[in-house]
């Protein structure tokens, strides 16, 4: 199992200078559109385009918190560990 703080510094080797020379809002209309992508792979029901759309949409999520300084892991275990069991929440 991959962990997401892991995810996350792999994002930012392999395009944390790219994004950052792109900049914060360029790289969030790039996410956005990836959700347009992912709302229309949910409207057709292809499981092998859902899953594209959804790791493309996690991808650009982590290149954003990257940009932000975000840790994702720590800031999703901060707001849901009361909610999950068993991924190191509680």
């Amino acid at each position: 199992m991959v962990e997401l703080r892991c995810l996350q510094e792999a994002m930012r080797k392999a395009y944390y200078e790219r994004d950052r020379a792109r900049g914060l809002y360029a790289t969030f209309t790039w996410f956005v559109e990836e959700v347009g992508e992912l709302a229309e792979a949910l409207l057709k029901g292809n499981q092998d385009s859902l899953r594209e759309e959804l790791a493309d949409v996690l991808a650009w999520l982590l290149s954003i918190a990257n940009l932000l300084d975000i840790d994702m892991e720590e800031a999703f275990l901060g707001k849901y560990s009361g909610d999950i069991d068993g991924c190191g929440g509680k």
